[in-house]
């Protein structure tokens, strides 16, 4: 069985690991590489939260959403709920994780399953599924982001 390089709000499962090859992750990558530049999240209709979680209230990530989006019910991979996008010491964002929210489920996503967030949760939601699929580098070297992100 191929490994795969997914991480689910902030917590790695078994079935996770750091393969940035897996053909999930490559389909992902293509499938939202318009995303490359977060001026093109804003003129899909992304909004910029940014991540304070680093030391000092330095803003480790800034996750674009889409609110439209969360009206999907059936999972669409070249329309993520949310992109995770990680400022460089020069100021530019660099797309580094794609995510999926669904509030029917079980959910999938090319034969991956979404994770169930149970209620209650730190968004203080009703239960959702959800799915991030990091496209940049590692995991062990990404940041990881906590912010709530819907209504």
């Amino acid at each position: 069985m191929r490994m795969l390089a997914v991480l689910l709000t902030g917590v790695a499962v078994n079935a996770a690991a750091a393969d940035m090859t897996s053909p999930l992750v490559e389909h992902v990558r293509a499938a939202n590489a318009r995303f490359a530049e977060a001026s093109a999240a804003t003129a899909e209709g992304y909004t910029a939260i940014p991540c304070v979680d680093g030391p000092d209230g330095a803003v480790t990530g800034v996750r674009y959403v889409n609110q439209r989006y969360f009206k999907d019910e059936v999972p669409a991979i070249g329309r993520p709920q949310a992109l995770t996008y990680e400022p460089g010491d020069d100021g530019r964002l660099t797309l580094v994780a794609v995510e999926y929210i669904t509030f029917k489920g079980p959910a999938r996503l090319e034969n991956q399953p979404y994770r169930l967030v149970a209620a209650p949760n730190r968004f203080g939601r009703t239960p959702f599924y959800d799915l991030l699929v990091w496209t940049g580098r590692p995991i062990s070297d990404a940041l990881i982001c906590s912010a709530m992100y819907f209504e």
